[in-house]
């Protein structure tokens, strides 16, 4: 990246004003180079004469002067200026963004990959309800963070694993179990109540209904007794959740490589190795009839139950295990969870039996996805219209799409709750992000074809005819997708990718409407071709980024 580049030019700038008794030997900060809020003042800035003027006993201006002096020439530089009261801006060379056009086509669609990872093997778990109803708009929300996740921390050079957790077991399952066990005879014309602790939605009527209609005698166990029944069935309906799950979330590009049952943590032992390695550690104690882990010895503020009373895991107790099974058994260098709002409490007790298993903590990162509201303009939309009942992630792309869906999820950084117009999402307009952007691949590509349809080969094309301020606006937009690569991944903020999506179909819009490409000047043209080319490289690889379709037309 070329602002790595500037920043090692600033490294060596400082050692030299060091050798020259210009700046005092010691161990300075390292320059933090960044983009200028205001185009005028150049491409990259930093700021580190004002960090270095107190112990130095230097004004920090004439150490931006000093260090602006003593940076060499470099191709990718035009000028560099020190600017009060203590900055040294930096103005990329007009031939060097103009070389950049060839190189990213060069490129392809590698474009702004990286390798901060090194191969480091990622898990990224996240959606993971509990198969007892289907997913809703706040789980669409946790599905396209993760699944963003999982194509942006490879572009960076990690690998990456996706996984869904199934709680398939515990208090929730068996009160599913019942709840459906219910209906089932119900929709068999048989007298059966409701649980007071079950499932109401609609949705379980029809899938009682749907079990009646495969199953009506489930091999007599209709008639038994229904601690006999509620197994089987409840296996059943849990299949067929998880098969709408799948389904659902496929609508949305969401796959994943592993679908882990919580079940086997039971059935393999590794829940066992996981409270016998805490027990072995001193962080389990008995009290109260029931087992609790130590929290407050790793900082916490309160104990743990992770074994009831009644001898009954909580989900804090399996959370352990998973976790165990994570880092201990399948190695995975760093693990990334994204959760639902309401566990937001349950991230510092994680870290902690993480800790307590002899992991280093940091290598488990919570990503907290916060509620989403629906509207429809002013209005808030709180039941779906269909069924009356709650709004499912399936019933929103049904009206608005998988590609809108994805933008707006992702349009707001996890820990902020957001407002998801459908109304907007709709709209074929400049007005909707979504369509702007999109419409913006469509343009270049429409651009493309014609020449295409022309005859033309641009592929000699001379990128030194690229001096409007547009076309540099362009090229420097487009460089900055490597950078955005980097700050999304290492914050985990794919917030970023439809900011900058914007941002480059803004440049090319305003480039577009200013310049014609295609005209009598066949070397301009084709100079303008390469940079169109280069720009549907770039936004390409972004909306691929984001898990949305790149379109040809529109």
């Amino acid at each position: 990246m070329v602002r790595d580049r500037v920043a090692e030019l600033v490294r060596q700038a400082v050692a030299q004003a060091q050798r020259q008794g210009l700046l005092p030997e010691a161990t300075l900060p390292e320059p933090l180079v960044e983009r200028p809020q205001k185009p005028e003042h150049g491409d990259y800035a930093t700021s580190l004469p004002l960090k270095l003027a107190r112990g130095a006993g230097i004004a920090p201006y004439e150490i931006a002067r000093r260090l602006a002096g003593l940076i060499p020439p470099a191709e990718e530089l035009d000028k560099v200026v020190a600017a009060p009261p203590g900055f040294v801006n930096f103005v990329l060379s007009q031939a060097w963004l103009q070389r950049q056009v060839d190189a990213i086509l060069a490129t392809g669609q590698a474009f702004g990959s990286l390798d901060l990872g090194h191969g480091q093997r990622i898990q990224i778990e996240f959606v993971s309800v509990n198969p007892t109803g289907p997913l809703h708009v706040g789980h669409g929300r946790g599905a396209v963070l993760g699944s963003t996740l999982a194509r942006l921390l490879p572009a960076a050079g990690y690998k990456v694993e996706t996984e869904y957790y199934i709680n398939d077991a515990g208090a929730q399952m068996t009160a599913f179990y019942r709840s459906l066990y219910a209906r089932y005879l119900q929709a068999l014309g048989q007298p059966a109540e409701m649980p007071a602790e079950g499932y109401v939605g609609a949705y379980m009527v029809d899938l009682g209904r749907e079990m009646a209609l495969k199953y009506p005698d489930l091999s007599g166990l209709a008639r038994a007794p229904e601690e006999q029944v509620l197994e089987s069935l409840g296996r059943l309906g849990v299949e067929r959740m998880l098969g709408q799950i799948r389904e659902d979330l496929k609508l949305i590009g969401v796959e994943f490589d592993n679908w882990f049952s919580e079940r086997s943590l039971f059935e393999k032992g590794q829940y066992e190795r996981a409270m016998a390695l805490l027990r072995e550690s001193g962080y389990l104690k008995e009290m109260e009839g029931a087992l609790w882990f130590v929290s407050t010895a790793l900082g916490e503020d309160k104990d743990n139950v992770v074994v009831r009373s009644t001898g009954v895991p909580t989900y804090f107790a399996t959370d352990i295990a998973y976790h165990y099974n994570k880092f201990v058994e399948r190695g995975y260098g760093q693990v990334i969870n994204v959760w639902g709002a309401d566990h937001l409490g349950h991230v510092p007790r994680m870290k902690a039996a993480v800790s307590a298993l002899g992991i280093d903590p940091e290598r488990l990162r919570v990503i907290v996805s916060q509620l989403v509201t629906l509207r429809r303009g002013e209005e808030v939309v709180r039941v779906s219209k269909r069924t009356g009942d709650i709004i499912t992630l399936r019933d929103v792309v049904d009206e608005v799409g998988a590609d809108p869906c994805r933008f707006f999820f992702l349009s707001r950084s996890a820990d902020s709750q957001m407002d998801f117009d459908l109304e907007l999402a709709k709209r074929q307009s400049p007005e909707n992000p979504v369509y702007y952007v999109q419409y913006a691949h469509a343009r270049l590509s429409g651009i493309l074809r014609n020449a295409q349809e022309r005859g033309m080969d641009y592929s000699a094309g001379d990128v030194a005819l690229l001096v409007q301020p547009e076309e540099m606006a362009l090229v420097r937009q487009m460089l900055l997708l490597p950078e955005v690569i980097e700050l999304a991944t290492r914050n985990l903020e794919p917030h970023h990718l439809p900011h900058y999506a914007m941002e480059l179909a803004t440049a090319f819009h305003t480039f577009y409407d200013r310049h014609r490409v295609i005209t009598e000047d066949q070397p301009l043209t084709k100079a303008r071709l390469k940079l169109v080319a280069a720009s549907r490289v770039a936004l390409a690889r972004t909306l691929g980024l984001m898990g949305m379709a790149a379109p040809e037309r529109m």
